[in-house]
């Protein structure tokens, strides 16, 4: 999961009861003209009291939740969505065979059926998937959704030339060697489209899969996997007005200005568990101007910001000595970190990495980041917190131990081994739109300079990272030595977080996250030792063992686990974070008041 997809945690114990009682009253009715306390808006809550419990929790439906951002999603196609508040605010609108459980922080990762009756009957030794749909799950015009359309839905993404720029994880669990052409250029005579996918019947769809993955009906909760009615399908500009199957339907979009939704009133609220649908409309609005969105916030003019990327420097002072109740200080489930491409010299030597890691300064980075509140926890590792097989107190490089100063003696000992006793020159790159990710480049750059490394500081175009940065080749020509960038999992397995940055086998000539190009037989091998086991925990232990070796490697130098200063207004109810949404509110389980 890119940065873009930030745009993957802890009520006092009467403020439900307080509230319930407050809701009992006002539905009583009655009205002597004077002002009644029922008729006040909810308290905010408190300092963090949506992180790992609810914030003013409530049944109560009805009103208008409004989003507001500065950044558009990149479609609101099921199929070629990737920003992570895409996935949270799609499930208005898109549902899947399984989905994330509607709980605060960590129990909000565990998988349980959405369209599907059950989660997967799995067998085969883990290679066939077979689910049921329920009775009662429909379009906005009442049709049912049948397991065809399950299938449609997930065979868009083969449309590459056309539905292009979502995950695809599910076309290289599913069809490895790429051999269907995708539904548009389907021209077989049997028009049964991705033969790994069986639809016996419009209740019955079976996954048949060419080898096991223990995380395959975590790619099923994505929204790539949401089913798409076949004749309501606008190819590349399905995006403008998906057709909705969950309990709102889009109603008007203005690409960059706004968007209205309704209740869909042919939802069935019996048949989907998930979903609160507390609200009546839902809005977004969108806005170039991140400090005047700040301000309209703590104005009461907007409930919360639909990217997620918490208060800006600007306004953080004032949101936290006046608004400090309506705050959340949470886990993002990103890193951010530098990463050494073992390409350019004199990075080919571990020992030059290693010095690299020694030298630098992570309590600057951290404050060059917003220090522990506005920027994270200093990260020892590569392995999110959330994440089994996470070690938050694993401390290879003793980051922690030596309370993230730099060890100079460590990183000059690490220089003589690598034959640059006097140190070396070298580029750091990092995205010229990305202000913090900049000031951590010119934290990382003076305390290199401590040591004799002198590295130069190279703003590229934020806006052509995949064909700047993300080309093995450009970098090697640029001579980017250490690169700045951020990661968060887009699920919360080891698979879902590491493995396109450290497996060999996912090193691409564009659109590359490996930036390293760490091919290590050993790690590799234990991504498919992990992938394989179905037991949750045991592929744990695995991928803490692959965390350990990319530790070793020495290619990464982790700098925060992301934190950011989150704004819910007091008007918003039944509020928390989700770890399965990367630290972001449950935006299906809000409501307003």
């Amino acid at each position: 999961m890119t940065t873009h997809r930030m745009s993957k945690r802890r009520l006092v114990a009467g403020t439900a009861v307080v509230l319930a009682t407050m809701l009992s009253a006002t539905a009583c009715g009655g009205d002597d003209g004077k002002a009644k306390t029922e008729d006040k808006p909810a308290a905010a809550g408190g300092f963090n009291a949506a992180i790992g419990k609810v914030a003013n929790a409530s049944t109560k439906t009805g009103g208008e939740l409004k989003f507001v951002g500065t950044q558009e999603a990149d479609s609101w196609d099921p199929q070629r969505g990737y920003y992570g508040f895409m996935w949270d605010f799609s499930r208005y609108y898109a549902r899947q065979l399984v989905s994330f459980k509607a709980e605060p922080g960590s129990k909000s990762t565990e998988l349980v059926p959405d369209l599907a009756t059950a989660n997967a009957e799995i067998s085969d030794g883990g290679k066939t998937y077979k689910y049921t749909l329920k009775d009662n799950v429909t379009w906005e015009d009442g049709t049912p959704v049948t397991a065809q359309d399950v299938k449609y839905g997930i065979e868009r993404t083969w449309a590459q030339d056309v539905i292009s720029g979502g995950p695809v994880y599910l076309m290289q669990v599913l069809d490895p060697k790429t051999e269907y052409p995708g539904p548009y250029k389907d021209t077989s005579p049997d028009k049964l489209g991705l033969k790994a996918i069986e639809t016996p019947d419009a209740k019955t769809i079976i996954f048949k899969l060419p080898a096991p993955n223990g995380d395959f009906e975590q790619m099923l909760a994505m929204p790539a996997a949401s089913p798409v009615k076949q004749d309501k399908d606008t190819a590349a500009k399905y995006g403008l007005k998906p057709f909705s199957n969950g309990p709102y339907k889009i109603d008007s979009y203005e690409p960059n200005k706004s968007m209205k939704l309704s209740r869909n009133t042919a939802w069935k609220a019996e048949s989907d568990t998930i979903r609160k649908a507390l609200p009546d409309t839902i809005s977004v609005t969108f806005m170039a101007n991140a400090d005047d969105m700040d301000k309209r916030l703590m104005n009461g003019e907007f409930d919360l910001d639909i990217n997620a990327t918490g208060i800006g420097q600007a306004a953080r002072a004032t949101a936290l000595k006046d608004h400090k109740d309506n705050l959340d200080n949470g886990q993002t489930g990103f890193i951010r970190y530098a990463v050494m491409p073992q390409t350019v010299a004199p990075f080919d030597n571990i020992e030059c990495r290693k010095a690299v890691i020694y030298a630098a300064d992570h309590k600057s980075l951290q404050t060059a980041r917003g220090g522990p509140q506005a920027g994270g926890d200093i990260a020892p590792n590569m392995l999110p917190l959330g994440i089994k097989g996470a070690d938050g107190k694993y401390d290879p490089y003793g980051v922690l131990t030596n309370d993230g100063k730099p060890d100079v003696e460590k990183a000059k000992a690490a220089l003589k081994a690598c034959g640059k006793e006097t140190g070396f020159k070298t580029t750091i790159a990092v995205r010229n739109n990305k202000p913090v990710e900049v000031a951590t480049a010119v934290s990382l750059q003076n305390a290199l300079k401590q040591v004799g490394i002198e590295a130069d500081v190279d703003q590229f175009d934020g806006a052509q990272t995949s064909g700047i940065i993300g080309s093995p080749k450009v970098v090697k020509e640029k001579g980017y030595g250490i690169i700045i960038m951020g990661w968060g999992a887009d699920f919360p397995t080891g698979q879902g977080f590491s493995q396109p940055l450290v497996d060999g086998r996912f090193i691409l000539q564009s659109g590359n996250n490996n930036f390293s190009e760490l091919n290590d037989p050993a790690i590799n091998k234990l991504f498919d030792d992990a992938i394989a086991e179905t037991d949750p925990n045991k592929a744990g232990d695995i991928y803490k063992q692959m965390n350990q070796k990319v530790s070793e490697a020495a290619v990464y130098l982790p700098f925060v686990y992301d934190k950011t200063i989150s704004w819910r207004s007091s008007r918003l109810t039944n509020v928390y974070t989700s770890d399965a949404y990367n630290g972001r509110y449950d935006y299906a389980s809000l409501g307003v008041q």
